[in-house]
């Protein structure tokens, strides 16, 4: 009985990476849907080669360590109680870490800094504030006057500049198939671009620990062909309402809401969130801005700091 059981066992274990392939598609962060992705996949395989590089001789050092100095009565493996170190062996282990660590840490921070600006593009660049709510959150279009909530529209094939806040807990805004997490921090603008290759509707979500509302705090980032992107953004601003600031008063409350849309917005809204938890900004990130002020009007401190909104 107990033989059975055991080779019962051996036989679940040899099937489990089998069984566990099926759920491939449901790691979305290995199936990259945009340049930035890409670059983020590239890094994730070559750091598991490059722990694989370790592992595999550990295990197999291991094994045969295990079998060629097991207690056997007539093992002849030497014995050398006397033994101590062996600088062979000391620069071994000491050496492949610090050049895997080496390796990985110029790769990583080349990829980092590649990976902090939009690409050249012949399209421009669309930008997209993000603010993360308790427990929803706001996209605001300020070239195209619209806004929504817990859903995000990008043109396929166009940079799309996210600039990042929060009016709420810090949390992370995180796209897998698109780009890496990024902080949304109260009283800070940080940014992020990504690009979508194909039309299809992508899973977003904040990956902070936020409260009780924190397993709803998911969004949809839908890519659609530019045409089809410039006729939804003019759909919202002929038939959707307009956010108010009463209305975002309301909305910035601790809740869970499903997906809204706005034909409009408050001048300004996005700075006066950042400008209200004390408005500090990472200006080596920003460019020159041309505009961008707590009441939407040009030649204001955000511009001097070389913050705004991008825009």
């Amino acid at each position: 009985m107990k033989r059975g059981s055991r080779w019962w066992r051996t036989g679940l274990l040899a099937l489990a990476p089998f069984a566990l392939a099926g759920c491939g598609q449901n790691v979305l962060v290995l199936h990259p849907a945009g340049p930035v992705a890409r670059e983020i996949d590239r890094l994730i395989i070559l750091s598991v080669i490059l722990l694989l590089v370790v592992i595999v001789p550990v295990f197999a050092l291991t094994s045969y360590i295990v079998w060629r100095y097991r207690d056997k009565p007539d093992n002849r493996a030497p014995y050398a109680p006397q033994w101590t170190d062996s600088r062979t062996l000391e620069w071994i282990w000491w050496g492949i870490p610090v050049v895997i660590v080496g390796v990985l840490g110029a790769y990583t921070a080349k990829t980092t800094f590649a990976l902090t600006r939009p690409p050249e593009s012949n399209s421009n660049v669309v930008t997209v504030d993000v603010v993360s709510l308790d427990w929803k959150w706001l996209f605001l279009y300020p070239d195209e006057r619209v806004a929504t909530v817990n859903y995000c529209v990008i043109p396929t094939g166009v940079p799309v500049q996210f600039v990042l806040t929060s009016d709420a807990p810090i949390n992370s805004f995180w796209v897998p198939q698109l780009a890496g997490q990024e902080y949304t921090m109260p009283g800070m603008a940080l940014r992020l671009w990504v690009q979508a290759d194909h039309p299809g509707n992508y899973y977003g979500h904040g990956a902070n620990f936020t409260g009780k509302g924190f397993a709803d705090m998911s969004f949809t980032v839908e890519a659609r062909s530019e045409s089809a992107f410039r006729l939804w953004a003019q759909g919202l601003e002929q038939h959707a309402p307009a956010l108010t600031d009463a209305g975002y008063q309301l909305l910035k409350k601790p809740g869970v809401t499903g997906r809204l849309s706005y034909g409009d917005f408050p001048k300004g809204l996005f700075d006066q969130v950042v400008w209200q938890d004390g408005g500090q900004y990472m200006s080596s990130m920003w460019g020159t801005p041309t505009m961008g002020s707590v009441d939407g009007q040009s030649g204001s401190n955000l511009a001097s700091l070389g913050g705004g909104d991008g825009r």
